[in-house]
């Protein structure tokens, strides 16, 4: 077992350097891929379905996200596809026109409390267990840095000030890929390349230091959906 997760693991990291390698990667996981897409539409998926053609590009974009300081490859795709399936759904739901079902002529009721989508069901409970899968996920991993869910909260920054300060820093730890690698390698927040790659106090940072250990997690490791949350409540950060 050992030996099958570093031959993956070469594998990944030849196919982002090699466009030809990573097209050899995606066709040997295709069986993995369509496992992942048939568990999102709760059938097997066709050739035809815009959800495989999203899972093979999720996959791909796994392969050029991922570090060996991630964990499992396959646990680290597996979710990038979910959540983008997720988007995507969601997406097209918003953007779809569809015909007014507010009034029923015969008999005035609501037609949206007759139809139920079965579908959006599922792709809510979806979003709930991959919702909770990263939050368990984050949450493990923190341990490593001596950082639990309580000292985040009790350490957030609460005003305007520092969030803002935060969000400099964050945004250039992620314009910074190398500030990223060393901090999971290190397991330490560089609090002194950030405070003056940023430009922002030091002092500020030190006094959220674990806050900021969630944040750039949350930034590094495939963390989508909380990352989404958390680059609208850091104003200024990206959104993805």
């Amino acid at each position: 077992m050992t030996s099958d997760v570093h031959q993956i693991i070469s594998q990944v990291y030849k196919a982002k350097k090699d466009s030809h390698a990573a097209d050899e990667l995606i066709s040997a996981y295709m069986p993995f891929i369509k496992s992942e897409t048939a568990r999102f539409l709760n059938r097997p998926p066709d050739q035809s379905d815009d959800e495989l053609s999203i899972a093979m590009f999720a996959f791909y974009e796994a392969i050029k996200n991922y570090s060996r300081l991630r964990g499992s490859f396959l646990k680290f795709a597996a979710l990038q596809i979910k959540n983008r399936l997720i988007d995507n759904y969601r997406k097209e739901k918003k953007n779809k026109g569809q015909i007014s079902l507010d009034v029923n002529d015969d008999d005035k009721t609501d037609l949206k409390e007759t139809i139920r989508d079965e579908h959006d069901d599922y792709a809510e409970n979806e979003l709930r267990d991959a919702t909770k899968q990263e939050i368990e996920e984050l949450s493990a991993q923190m341990t490593e840095f001596g950082v639990t869910m309580n000292d985040v909260a009790e350490n957030s920054p609460r005003q305007k000030r520092t969030l803002e300060i935060c969000q400099k820093a964050v945004s250039y730890a992620r314009n910074n890929p190398e500030i990223l690698d060393d901090f999971l390698r290190t397991k330490r927040v560089p609090l002194a390349k950030l405070a003056e790659g940023a430009n922002v106090e030091r002092k500020s940072l030190e006094r959220h230091r674990r806050y900021l250990v969630a944040v750039l997690l949350i930034c590094t490791n495939g963390y989508e959906i909380m990352r989404g949350h958390i680059m609208q409540v850091l104003k200024g950060g990206e959104k993805k």
